[in-house]
């Protein structure tokens, strides 16, 4: 056969994409010696390579985080896949899963498609066979176990490096900077936010920060636990002051709190408090399982100072019984004339407002328990919140029902307007209904002046304010005021526009499409 002839007759090669993954394991698995060998075997087996999804410096123990593997999944599964192999270098690559059978779940999904899974430096043939099946079995478990044992041996060195003072990964924090020292304990310098260290045998300790984010730390100890202003108080201070975190970020109550209850401002070099193993789910381990050692570090304040500041937060922090609640709430009482969530949140002693509210449903019903009746109706104040809750809800009914109708709905994220089939706006406004002495009901109505929709939706809520009782759909034309105030008839000129459900919204604002 001469060279004409086989040009002419060219052999067919089967298209196929490959998938490469790098982690941070050996260098024997980067990307360009994977793409070496799925070439190699490639070219003897007659593939073609038509695609590749990459993941680089990705961990195998799970899905999550391999976008490339999840578009390849999701190519094969919607039909969008424009091959009919996928080359693979080994079945460590395809996934160290914990679990065998999700390895095995992925593959089943391309095979189900029709796309067979190649493993090219495996040393058996994927074809299905028992044999295959076994060895295929085996390694898959084997991936999965090199990463549990990694693991474990990851983490016993982390401990003997904690329990010898070094710090392990972690921002410094607030008031302190990682320092970076040589194997002889020589400092080389701090580390600046992301930098890491290049060499093997360097450690990393924690050191006082610049002298202006001590202070900080010092004044917001000494602000808890002398002053006793709490977290959101201080936060607000070191916001008006113009002082952000060590993340350039505004403080509240949370970054506060971190820096009142973290013993790295003493010194202590604490490790293991959370976990989160292979990727499974982050766990708090109990204090007895923590790797510590004490006075690893220049402490920022003293023990003395921490100690009084974590009593104090966990005092606060014990449960408190309803009993506990309610006499802590007779108290405040006998000492002002009117209780108010304000005041509540204000004294020291007490627990916030939202503990009651939680607790016994609302503030009204805590008041109740120590046989407060406020001086006037409050009621109005549970409604309101209910009302506020039940908003969004309404919306999305109005939105469900046109968009059944045939209309095209769409929300400004900004205003809360509704773009009804791009034609026209309408707000939704909710009235709490209200009775009169005499036992009539009324409805005041509050619009608000910053948007201009052309149609208003005005529900009024039945006498419980638990629902609906009937709809009234306002022109922008023949409203003349912000305030209106409805009663159970108010005349032809508004009554007009009342209506008992949305149907005739629904069926105005239908579209049918037009064959052309």
């Amino acid at each position: 056969m001469n060279l004409r002839t086989l040009d002419e007759h060219p052999q067919t090669l089967t298209r196929a994409a490959q998938y490469v993954r790098m982690s941070t394991e050996h260098q024997q698995y980067s990307t360009a010696n994977q793409d070496d060998t799925i070439l190699d075997f490639a070219r003897r087996r007659g593939f073609e390579i038509v695609k590749t999804y990459a993941d680089e410096g990705k961990s195998g123990l799970n899905v999550a985080g391999r976008a490339s593997l999840q578009q390849l999944i999701d190519d094969v599964q919607c039909g969008k896949a424009d091959f009919s192999a996928i080359l693979v270098y080994d079945i460590s690559r395809w996934g160290r899963f914990q679990d065998a059978d999700e390895s095995a779940y992925y593959e089943y999904l391309c095979k189900r498609a029709g796309i067979e899974v190649h493993y090219c430096a495996e040393p058996f043939e994927n074809d299905g066979g028992p044999t295959s099946t076994i060895i295929k079995s085996v390694k898959r478990a084997m991936a999965g176990e090199y990463s549990r044992e990694l693991s474990t041996k990851v983490f016993k060195g982390q401990c003997r490096l904690i329990e010898l003072g070094y710090r392990q990964g972690g921002p410094a924090g607030f008031g302190l900077r990682r320092m970076l020292i040589s194997q002889a304990g020589v400092e080389k310098g701090p580390l600046a936010r992301g930098e890491r260290k290049s060499l093997q045998t360097d450690r990393v300790i924690l050191v006082p920060g610049p002298d202006e984010e001590v202070e900080t730390v010092r004044w917001i100890y000494t602000a808890f636990t002398v002053e006793g202003k709490r977290e959101a108080e201080i936060a607000n201070e070191l916001n008006e002051k113009g002082i952000s975190t060590d993340l350039g970020r505004s403080w509240n109550r949370g970054t506060v709190n971190q820096v009142l209850t973290n013993e790295k401002y003493v010194g202590n070099n604490v490790y293991n408090r959370t976990s989160f193993k292979l990727k499974k789910k982050r766990v708090e381990n109990a204090p007895e399982m923590w790797v510590r050692h004490e006075q690893a570090f220049e402490p920022v304040v003293s023990l003395e100072e921490f100690f009084v500041a974590r009593g104090i937060i966990q005092e606060r922090a014990r449960k408190i019984t309803n009993d506990e609640l309610i006499a802590k709430l007779s108290k405040l009482a006998d000492q002002n004339s009117r209780l108010s969530g304000q005041l509540i949140d204000a004294c020291h002693s007490m627990p916030s407002s939202s503990v009651y509210r939680s607790r016994f449903g609302s503030l009204l019903a805590a008041y109740k328990q120590i046989g407060l009746q406020p001086d006037r109706d409050y009621r109005y104040v549970e409604i309101n919140r209910d009302l506020r809750q039940m908003y969004p809800q309404l919306v999305s009914d109005v939105t469900s029902k046109l968009g059944a109708a045939g209309a095209t709905v769409t929300q400004d994220s900004t205003s809360d307007l509704l773009l009804i089939n791009g034609e026209y706006s309408a707000s939704m406004v909710l009235s709490r209904c209200r009775q009169t002495q005499a036992g009539s009901l009324r409805w005041l109505i509050k619009l608000n002046q910053g948007v201009t929709p052309d149609i208003t939706i005005l529900v009024r809520m039945n006498i419980e304010n638990t629902a609906p009782a009937d709809y009234y759909l306002l022109p922008i034309i023949d409203i003349d005021s912000p305030k209106l105030l409805l009663c159970e008839v108010n005349g032809v000129h508004l009554d007009t526009y009342q209506f008992d459900s949305l149907e005739f919204l629904a069926s105005a604002s239908a579209r049918e499409k037009v064959e052309v």
